[in-house]
């Protein structure tokens, strides 16, 4: 009786560990894809292949910089007013993950994620200032949805849809560790810990299968490797986490306030979200780098940051680009405007900070790391995930413990201002 009930246990964990690399599999996959599609669509609409927006925006006539958003966004908005508009009946699965393993029952709207992921594409890749990560992690999950639907029994479909949107998260980031622990916390009390691991095996699978389509392996962002940080060095980076505790809040009410703002105008959503893309496209007209997420930004800022003025007027510029785009409605997600944010934030502390000699000439670089795991604490409320997410992007490992602790004073300073994270924003 023993040996059987063993071989039972046996093969259930080889039957999750199988689901898990498939669905780490379709998730690289998933992500891929859409990648591959933005840097088609991009070609189309920009006629450039770099797969850098800023590059795209520089490049371009003045008018074309300004209208090429509002037209993404006008575009956008008419394939979502259109098919709610039309549709025949309201569906009781949502399209955001993170609400279908929290509160739902497993399940995403097919239809309507798909819809949203479509219009999600076209204003990342006509250059608004949302993230296109957002739509990378839902078609994600949904590939695990579905699949969990049709192979699973319904107890399992958060477990499998959980498994979806850590791998998605690890393509898109190159990041399973954080991937996975983000999902843990998000589930923390709805799952028991034993399933953490069908979530990592999902995650590294998700990265190994990215690596392969990539043609090798490579941290999302390239820094020049770093000295562990001085005493002196572990204290700006706590204050930074202060600062970051109070801008974070800060980020999410002005998102907020965005959305409010945008609501009242009573306008249909093409237009709603065509104003958004113009404000977007009018903002460029001083700086291309508003266009996208700000990944090629943030690249910038860790290799060569500009100016203390210029680097001041980018972050204000691309504050006011982000707000006007996830205001408007944009679909897309703000964990890469976030990086950003507190990057050109970091920057700004360590170039300040720089006239003085002994903390070091890359003390800039050091800030702008801290910065993007420090904001990104702030808005999200996950101290841990946020330092391993940015030590898994840059592979900056000396750096982790004073992150962690300038993550949690991070944490800690925005939770007292604003108890609600940026899933739970309002």
């Amino acid at each position: 009786m023993k040996r059987w009930a063993h071989l039972h246990h046996y093969r259930a964990l080889l039957r999750r560990l199988s689901i898990a690399i498939f669905l780490g599999i379709s998730a690289a996959l998933a992500v891929w894809l859409f990648h591959r599609s933005m840097l088609g669509l991009e070609l189309l609409l920009l006629g450039h292949d770099s797969g850098s927006l800023v590059a795209a925006a520089a490049a371009l006539p003045t008018w074309r910089r300004a209208l090429t958003p509002a037209l993404g966004g006008l575009a956008a908005g008419l394939l979502l007013w259109i098919f709610q508009r039309y549709r025949h009946q309201p569906s009781a699965a949502p399209t955001d993950y993170m609400e279908a393993i929290e509160t739902g029952d497993g399940r995403l709207d097919v239809s309507a994620s798909l819809i949203k992921s479509l219009a999600s594409l076209l204003v990342v890749s006509s250059g608004s200032a949302i993230g296109r990560e957002g739509a990378m992690i839902l078609l994600a999950t949904l590939v695990g949805s579905v699949f969990a639907q049709r192979f699973t029994h319904a107890r399992e479909w958060k477990l499998w849809m959980a498994c979806a949107a850590a791998a998605g998260m690890a393509s898109a980031y190159h990041a399973p560790l954080a991937g996975s622990l983000f999902i843990a916390e998000i589930l923390f009390g709805t799952l028991m810990l034993a399933s953490l691991g069908p979530v990592v095996i999902a995650a590294v699978s998700a990265l190994l299968m990215t690596n392969l389509l990539n043609g090798g392996q490579a941290p999302l962002y390239l820094v020049v490797p770093l000295l562990p940080p001085s005493p002196v060095q572990y204290l700006l980076m706590a204050l930074l986490g202060v600062l970051a505790g109070v801008s974070g809040p800060l980020f999410l009410w002005a998102m907020a306030a965005s959305g409010r703002a945008f609501r009242s105008l009573n306008l249909i959503p093409p237009f709603q979200l065509a104003l958004g893309g113009l404000i977007v496209g009018l903002l460029s007209l001083l700086f291309p780098e508003v266009w996208g997420n700000g990944y090629s930004v943030v690249q910038s800022l860790l290799n060569a940051p500009p100016g203390l003025l210029l680097l001041a007027a980018i972050l204000i510029c691309k504050l006011l680009a982000v707000l006007a785009s996830s205001g408007s409605g944009a679909p897309g997600g703000v964990f890469t405007p976030t990086l950003f944010v507190g990057a050109a934030l970091g920057s700004l502390l360590g170039q300040l900070c720089a006239f003085w000699p002994e903390l070091g000439s890359a003390v800039p670089i050091l800030m702008a790391l801290t910065g993007m795991a420090t904001l990104l604490a702030a808005t999200t409320h996950a101290p841990i995930m946020a330092a391993l997410m940015v030590f898994e992007m840059t592979g900056e490992y000396t750096l982790l413990p004073g992150m962690l602790l300038a993550c949690v004073i991070a944490t800690t300073i925005a939770r007292g201002l604003r108890p609600r994270s940026v899933y739970h924003n309002a």
